[in-house]
């Protein structure tokens, strides 16, 4: 019996315990696991094109999410605009991602040094001295990735056109 499609995308948010089985799968398999995270608020354009670029990299994608009260204490009170949960069910259907995991702290080290990804994945505005955990990937054997950053194109733009747009029609 085929799984419906809802049922596939709940499938793909899993916990760190459920994470960690799949890693260990993958690697007996000898799959390579990617891992990439971020908060997600508003998806759009540029982490579609950023998170396919990751999953380049290898054959299984693993996205580390910020959960709604580490977002806060990253960005502000404000955010995020849209649930960890809605977030994690608008990233775990894209058919490119595989798994997506949600994480309480406000780095996800934890995530890392557990998952002990094959290849870690970032944007261009991080340079590899200051991304979490790449230390960690490649004392491990692995390698740590940056990904061209999509320009003009960020959730924090996109809230400040909605603003603009909101107040200019006052």
């Amino acid at each position: 019996m085929n799984k419906n499609i809802q049922d596939i995308i709940n499938s793909k948010i899993v916990s760190l315990e459920q994470a960690l089985a799949l890693r260990r799968e993958w690697k007996a398999q000898q799959r390579k696991v990617v891992f990439t995270n971020g908060v997600f608020d508003i998806l759009h354009a540029g982490h579609v094109q950023s998170l396919s670029n990751a999953r380049t990299e290898g054959e299984c994608l693993i996205v580390g999410l910020n959960s709604d009260a580490s977002v806060k204490r990253l960005k502000g009170e404000q955010r995020p605009i849209i649930s960890q949960q809605d977030r994690a069910t608008l990233l775990a259907a894209l058919f490119f991602v595989d798994a997506v995991v949600l994480f309480e702290e406000d780095t996800p080290i934890k995530l890392i040094t557990t998952l002990q990804p094959d290849v870690l994945v970032k944007s261009a505005d991080y340079q590899i001295e200051n991304i979490v955990g790449a230390k960690e990937v490649i004392a491990n054997g692995g390698e740590v990735k940056i990904m061209p950053f999509v320009e003009g194109l960020s959730t924090t733009t996109i809230i400040d056109k909605i603003i603009k747009s909101t107040s200019s029609q006052q």
